[in-house]
């Protein structure tokens, strides 16, 4: 929020805080924020080493696995389409709490679920609490630094997502009760979370239109939106990928590993998102485009490696080829919410921030699913995984020629040229 834009510190008396990067506090809260969002996708990905165990227990296939994660992401997206923008309208800090309270919720039907159907539900009530969520923490880490919220939105939810993956598999290997253990753990951490949202101090004014803001819509500002059609093709990619990781990337790693290992299963994703959210903290001070064009062609030249490694069987290739694959990740979606997300204006941000997440979260469950259905109807593990590995490669070469075109259609000529069309052409 610019100093010109902020309100009256009668109104807010922690406005003031809330815009000086320099002093300790901001950044105090900008990293409890984004430890939110760590503990969100945290809770999201701690399912994925389990379904192994849940799968022997119940006796579902493939496909139920991958239905189970797609309707956590199709729940997700129905929710940042209608709740994603009322933080610009309500505030950010009592969506914030309703999205933790729904987490809290999830997490206590996961350790009680003796059922697919139980699953089921859980990750609904999962998905509505993170697209409620997610939003509101991603726009007011915005507020408080511009340039730091963005590395932050990029960075955190690779974090997160590596964090939980490892962490459930770890449990499941070696700690009691895991179906129960992970997720009593992590909502202890949400309701620790919840008293430090509670205290935060507010960073967006109420403003009219929140009854509004709830009508389901993608809608962009004109300033964004060039730069979202370079960045939306590279995210959905991307995503897509991390979400094969998560539904069919255990089922894949015990055919290459010949073992049932319950590590190798949480290892996939966590090395694939946790290398994408250091690539996303290192190359933070880079400039965007290009961070963006690396994350593309690194992603081209991992996915490739991931299925030379799958034709040969080898799992040490397999691994190296995800970290490489995990690096274009990173790059490309730290470069394309660097692009999109601090061109919006402070009472934008997190509508802009939801169309952003709205395109990597379907990344991340259609194709996962149409994989799951594939199997099912004789496709077979490995055939899926070389069709799904080709299908984002030629989605992630589409977007490095999109880049590549608009780049150059966007190349400045003279010194009045807009500031986001000079970030998009270095």
């Amino acid at each position: 929020m610019s100093p010109m834009l902020a309100p009256p510190r009668s109104s807010i008396p922690c406005a003031v805080a809330v815009v000086e990067p320099k002093t300790w506090r901001p950044r105090l809260r900008l990293v409890g924020l984004a430890s939110i969002t760590v503990t969100f996708l945290a809770a999201s990905a701690a399912p994925t080493p389990l379904y192994a165990t849940y799968q022997k227990a119940w006796g579902f296939s493939a496909l139920t696995t991958t239905v189970v994660f797609g309707i956590y992401a199709v729940a997700l997206l129905a929710t940042l389409l209608t709740v994603g923008r009322l933080s610009d309208h309500i505030g950010r800090r009592p969506v914030l709490l309703i999205g933790i309270a729904g987490q809290v919720l999830a997490l206590v039907v996961f350790a009680e679920a003796h059922s697919v159907s139980a699953l089921l539900a859980a990750r609904i009530i999962q998905g509505l609490a993170t697209g409620t969520a997610i939003g509101a923490i991603g726009a007011a880490m915005l507020d408080v630094d511009q340039t730091r919220g963005a590395v932050a939105n990029a960075t955190a939810p690779g974090l997160g997502t590596a964090s939980g993956a490892l962490l459930s598999a770890f449990a499941v290997q070696w700690l009691p009760a895991p179906t129960r253990l992970v997720y009593v753990v992590l909502a202890g951490l949400l309701m620790a979370q919840a008293f430090v949202v509670f205290w935060l101090p507010e960073t967006s004014p109420r403003a009219a239109g929140a009854w509004r803001s709830l009508v389901p819509q993608i809608a962009l500002p004109a300033q964004t939106r060039r730069p979202m059609l370079a960045a939306a093709p590279v995210l959905f990619a991307g995503w897509s990928l991390g979400g094969f990781y998560a539904s069919l990337g255990p089922s894949l790693i015990d055919h290459l590993v010949g073992s049932a290992s319950v590590i190798g299963a949480g290892l996939g994703l966590g090395l694939l998102t946790g290398v994408a959210a250091v690539t996303t903290y290192v190359l933070r001070a880079a400039p965007a485009a290009r961070v963006m064009l690396i994350g593309t062609a690194a992603l081209i030249a991992g996915v490739a490696l991931v299925l030379a490694s799958i034709w040969v069987g080898s799992p040490p290739g397999f691994f190296l080829a995800t970290a490489v694959a995990g690096f274009g990740f990173g790059a490309a979606f730290q470069g394309g919410i660097r692009l999109v997300a601090p061109l919006a204006h402070p009472d934008q941000r997190a509508g802009v921030l939801s169309v952003l997440f709205t395109v990597s979260y379907l990344g991340l469950g259609i194709p996962a699913v149409a994989a799951g259905l594939a199997i099912v109807r004789g496709g077979g593990l490995v055939a899926t995984s070389y069709e799904y590995g080709l299908a984002v490669i030629l989605l992630a070469g589409f977007a490095a020629v999109n880049l590549i075109r608009l780049a150059s259609h966007n190349r400045p000529t003279t010194s009045t040229t807009p500031t986001h069309q000079k970030e998009f052409s270095r």
